[in-house]
């Protein structure tokens, strides 16, 4: 089975699979000053405590294997500063891959997350079969919004969602950066 790098180098950034039990003190601690920042948008930081962190971990090695999940921790001057992934859903059919990303109040804006994801691209579209690559957030998440707008990603649609998180609106914007065509003609 063709897996995406355990460990990728971005300079002085680096996305590296996380490392089970061992991330766990550094992982619950970024969430949990991370907490206000990602309280409006993701509905999992209302249960979060060491017991639901040690549990996402304990599932990465296991999701990876099975080549279903690829969870990277982001890493920044040697601490974990975030996260991002790269994972199907039933919502993502026919040879299509999802990221989600989320980083620490203190490092956004600085165009983390878009390197990140730009990193996660190129390994989607290196393993077999990947037609096309989706990022999916509220539309009232303009930071969410920002990294595909910025990295090529077209609008593909929008969907009705459940509103589980304070902030959100009832529906997704799905964005999509399907695979470069391999016969297309060159630009000049």
């Amino acid at each position: 089975m063709d897996l995406p790098q355990p460990v990728i180098e971005l300079n002085d950034l680096t996305l590296r699979r996380f490392h089970g039990e061992a991330d766990l003190p550094e992982l619950h601690r970024v969430i949990d000053e991370s907490l206000e920042h990602l309280r409006p948008w993701m509905a999992w930081v209302a249960d979060h405590n060491p017991a639901s962190t040690a549990g996402f971990l304990s599932r990465r090695a296991e999701r990876w294997a099975a080549g279903t999940e690829f969870s990277y921790a982001i890493v920044l001057d040697g601490a974990i500063v975030g996260l991002c992934d790269l994972f199907r859903r039933e919502e993502t059919p026919g040879g299509g891959w999802e990221i989600g990303y989320w980083l620490h109040p203190a490092v956004t804006g600085r165009g983390l997350a878009t390197r990140a994801v730009r990193a996660l691209v190129e390994q989607a579209f290196a393993l077999p079969g990947t037609a096309y690559v989706e990022i999916v957030h509220d539309p009232a998440n303009r930071a969410s919004g920002a990294v595909p707008a910025r990295l090529g990603f077209t609008e593909h649609g929008r969907r009705p969602a459940e509103r589980l998180a304070p902030a959100e609106t009832g529906e997704d914007r799905i964005w999509r950066l399907t695979r470069p065509s391999a016969t297309a003609p060159a630009t000049p």
